[in-house]
């Protein structure tokens, strides 16, 4: 029997650059076409309606930089 499953997206990690400027992205968009395209925060929402218009799907994690950072522990 063969079970058919729904492609996941990876997690994007600080290895994944903004294909604009190099910063971290936040973005991936698969495009209707084919291939994709990374983004970081500020060029996904300067592109962001356009980006729509031509994707196929979007991965967005822009609201990590709205999660406070965890403390380290007092050594």
């Amino acid at each position: 029997m063969t079970t058919a499953t729904a492609p996941t997206q990876a997690v994007l990690t600080a290895g994944d650059r903004c294909d604009r400027c190099g910063a971290q992205a936040y973005l991936r968009v698969e495009l209707q076409t084919g291939g994709e395209l990374l983004f970081c925060a500020h060029h996904a929402r300067e592109h962001g309606e356009k980006l729509r218009e031509v994707a196929a799907s979007v991965h967005d994690e822009t609201h990590k930089l709205e999660t406070p950072a965890t403390p380290a522990p007092e050594a």
